[in-house]
C-alpha cells in the first residue's frame, strides 16, 4: 500500500534487521525503526510498536530468523527453542504469531544438524510466511469487494488494514478493492478505545487511499444502524475458533450485537493462519488484558506540537483493560478468507483451515 504515493510494508527484513513503521506515532508521524536482534523485535511487538494479526504473524517469523542467524553453532537448537518462548511469550490472543513462529521452527528443523543451511532456512522461510500474508490478504480484497460493492456504507471495528498485516489487510482489504474498482465506498470508523487504532490508524490508512470515510464514537455506531446509515460490518479477528466463534478487538461484540438487531450483515475478515484449529470454542480463546493505564489515560499531539499523555479519570481510579472480546459464530454472517467465504460454523471453518 501507499504513504504518500511510495509504497510500504508494515514489516520487513533488511541485511538481518526487522524494519516496521513505528505505529504508535501514526498518524501525527511516519517514521521506520530498525529492530536489530529478536530481542528488541520481541519488544516491539509487546509494546506494540508493531500490532495487528498477521504483522505480528510476519514480526514473529522475521524474529526467528534473526534468532536462528545469531544463534551460536554449538548451541544453535536450545537457542532457537529459547528465541520462540521469548517470541511466544509476547501477546497471547493473536493465532498468527504462533503459526509464524512455528512455520519458521519447521524450517530449521528439516535441515537437521545441519546449522548453516537452517540459517538459510529460517530467513527463507520467514520472508515467506510474509509473503503469504500480504498474499492472503489481497485475495481477501478479491474475494470480499462484491460484498462492499453492493453494500456500500460500511462500518468497521480497530485496525484490520495493511498496518495490521504486512501489505493490504482484511477487513479494509475488500474497501480498498473495491474502491479500485470504481465502487462509491464510505467506511465508519470506529475510534476503538483505549488504543485509538480506528481513528489514528484506519482512518489515516482510508485517507491514504483517498477513501471517504468518518471517525465516529464507539457507542454510535448502533445509532447509525438503527438510522439506516450501515449498510454491512466488515471486521479482522485475532483468533478464530475451530466452530467460527472469533476474537477480535473489545468492542467488536458490542458491534455484532447492533448489527443483529439491526438486520445489517456481519463479516468477519482474516486469512486462514488466523484459525486455531486446536481451540474448541472462543471460550478457550485466551483473553489479553493490558494495563489500566491505557484506560485512565490518553496520548496524543498537543498544538504546539508535543506527543504527550494526559491522565482522563480520577487519580483515585483504578480500570481493567481487555485487549479482545470474543464474537459467537451465531452472529457472524460469513468469514472472508483467502480460500473462500465460508460460513461461521465447524464445517466451514473445517474447509478451509490450513
Amino acid at each position: 500500500m501507499n504513504v504518500n504515493g511510495t509504497p510500504f510494508r508494515t514489516v520487513w527484513w533488511e541485511s538481518g534487521r526487522v524494519r516496521m513503521i513505528d505505529q504508535p506515532l501514526l498518524p501525527h508521524q511516519f517514521r521506520i525503526v530498525d529492530m536489530p536482534t529478536y530481542e528488541h523485535t520481541a519488544l516491539a511487538i509487546r509494546a506494540m510498536t508493531v500490532r495487528g494479526a498477521g504483522a505480528i504473524g510476519a514480526t514473529g517469523a522475521l524474529g526467528m530468523a534473526q534468532a536462528a542467524v545469531a544463534a551460536p553453532d554449538a548451541e544453535f537448537h536450545a537457542h532457537v527453542a529459547h528465541a520462540a518462548n521469548h517470541l511466544r511469550e509476547t501477546r497471547p490472543t493473536a493465532q498468527n504469531l504462533f503459526a509464524g513462529i512455528d512455520f519458521v521452527l519447521r524450517a530449521i528443523e528439516a535441515e537437521g544438524s545441519n546449522v548453516a543451511r537452517s540459517r538459510e532456512a529460517a530467513v527463507a522461510a520467514a520472508n515467506a510466511f510474509a509473503d503469504d500474508d500480504a498474499e492472503s490478504c489481497r485475495r481477501i480484497g478479491e474475494l470480499g469487494a462484491p460484498i462492499v460493492s453492493e453494500r456500500r456504507r460500511v462500518s468497521t471495528h480497530c485496525n484490520a488494514g495493511w498496518l495490521a498485516f504486512v501489505d493490504w489487510g482484511s477487513a479494509l482489504s475488500p474497501i480498498y478493492a473495491a474502491r479500485r474498482a470504481g465502487a462509491d465506498v464510505f467506511v465508519w470508523v470506529d475510534e476503538t478505545r483505549p488504543r485509538q487504532q480506528g481513528s489514528q490508524l484506519t482512518a489515516w490508512e482510508l485517507g491514504q487511499e483517498g477513501v471517504p470515510h468518518a471517525v465516529i464514537a464507539d457507542n454510535a455506531t448502533g445509532h447509525y444502524m438503527a438510522r439506516g446509515e450501515i449498510d454491512v460490518v466488515i471486521v479482522g479477528s485475532d483468533r478464530i475458533a475451530a466452530n467460527g466463534d472469533v476474537a477480535n478487538k473489545i468492542g467488536t461484540y458490542t458491534s455484532a450485537l447492533a448489527a443483529a438487531a439491526n438486520g445489517v450483515p456481519f463479516y468477519v475478515a482474516a486469512p486462514t493462519t488466523t484459525i486455531a484449529r486446536h481451540t474448541a470454542t472462543g471460550a478457550d480463546i485466551p483473553i489479553e488484558e493490558r494495563g489500566d493505564d491505557e484506560v485512565l489515560y490518553a496520548w496524543g499531539w498537543s498544538d504546539d506540537g508535543r506527543f504527550m499523555r494526559v491522565r482522563t479519570a480520577p487519580a483515585s481510579s483504578r480500570g481493567r483493560n481487555p485487549a479482545f472480546d470474543v464474537t459467537p459464530a451465531a452472529l457472524i454472517a460469513g468469514i472472508i478468507t483467502e480460500r473462500g467465504i465460508v460460513s461461521a460454523s465447524v464445517e466451514g471453518i473445517a474447509s478451509v483451515a490450513r
